[in-house]
């Protein structure tokens, strides 16, 4: 009995290195791509970066309702919002004072505190409709435009990249993916398998462990940006994978089947409502985000794990 528990664990630790690991290929490999072609730095950020680092969630959330689970499903996407927003830009923080380009503090601000309401509103009745879910993917494609017209324009005279380079990093993106939907996979089954096992709900198992797991792509790639100081990018990445969390990923998974979840999911859903409005603030105010609320934000993550285990 206590050796399945461990080797569970392993598995469980051995899926989130693979969502790491498959990830980072994608991203890293996508991005040279888009690059290749003039895209943006700006853009690559908030499209190609975050969307990339944002699989593992796009995956598991699928998967999970393929698999008749829309409490890990809707939980993963709740709970990795919030462990993106208070605790991974919260450690960011507090290791110095974050300032941002104006663009995100002033328009992907707002546009993700809208898109996490809109979420909140659909399943203030505990359940996502294909018709709902169609009208998440309409509101990111209104603002993938958005981000296009703001400076996703081709750099003009810039050759495109050589075939052969082209031909490998399409390859090495293509394994990278398959990666992170096998590791994806597995993550959904050991973690929903643990939870029956030790009693604890399949939301409070999605809201938290699976979501944490799943987040570690954006954890790795805020980390390198801020080894760089590069601060500004962390947060870019953070708020678009957010955006495409809420608007893409339960969007996608909505359209294979409508998902329920339990009442416990309107408690999160407005907790995450306050984090997303706290930082939303903070950013417009002064462009920047102090020690002080790093620690309040780092301090929040850690409550909100204890009160659901306990809950």
């Amino acid at each position: 009995m206590l050796g399945g528990l461990w080797l569970s664990i392993a598995v469980l630790i051995a899926a989130v290195g693979g969502l790491w690991i498959g990830a980072r290929l994608f991203v890293d490999n996508a991005a040279s791509l888009a690059r290749g072609f003039g895209i943006s730095e700006l853009v690559i950020g908030l499209t190609v970066v975050a969307i990339g680092t944002s699989l593992p969630e796009l995956v598991v959330t699928v998967d999970a309702t393929l698999a008749g689970a829309g409490n890990v499903a809707v939980g993963n996407v709740v709970g990795s919002n919030l462990y993106n927003l208070a605790f991974v830009l919260g450690v960011v923080v507090l290791a110095g004072s974050v300032a941002v380009p104006r663009s995100l503090a002033r328009r992907d601000g707002p546009i993700l505190f809208a898109a996490t309401a809109l979420v909140a509103l659909v399943l203030l009745d505990l359940r996502l409709a294909r018709f709902e879910a169609t009208i998440l993917l309409l509101a990111l494609v209104a603002y993938l435009l958005t981000l296009a017209r703001a400076g996703g324009e081709r750099d003009e005279g810039r050759p495109d990249p050589p075939a052969s380079v082209g031909y490998r990093t399409g390859l090495t993106l293509c394994f990278g993916l398959a990666l992170v939907v096998a590791s994806g996979h597995v993550l959904v089954e050991t973690a929903v398998a643990l939870a029956r096992a030790a009693g604890v709900s399949e939301w409070a198992i999605g809201v938290t462990v699976v979501a944490a797991g799943t987040s570690t792509p954006e954890f790795a790639v805020s980390l390198v940006a801020l080894s760089q100081r590069r601060p500004g990018l962390s947060v870019g990445n953070l708020l678009g994978s957010n955006v495409f969390n809420a608007l893409g990923v339960l969007g996608i998974a909505g359209l294979f089947g409508p998902l329920s979840v339990d009442p416990a999911a309107l408690s999160d859903l407005g907790w995450l409502l306050v984090v997303t409005g706290f930082v939303t603030v903070s950013l417009r105010s002064g462009h920047r985000l102090s020690r002080v609320e790093g620690g309040l934000l780092v301090s929040s993550e850690a409550l909100r794990w204890a009160l659901g285990f306990l809950r």
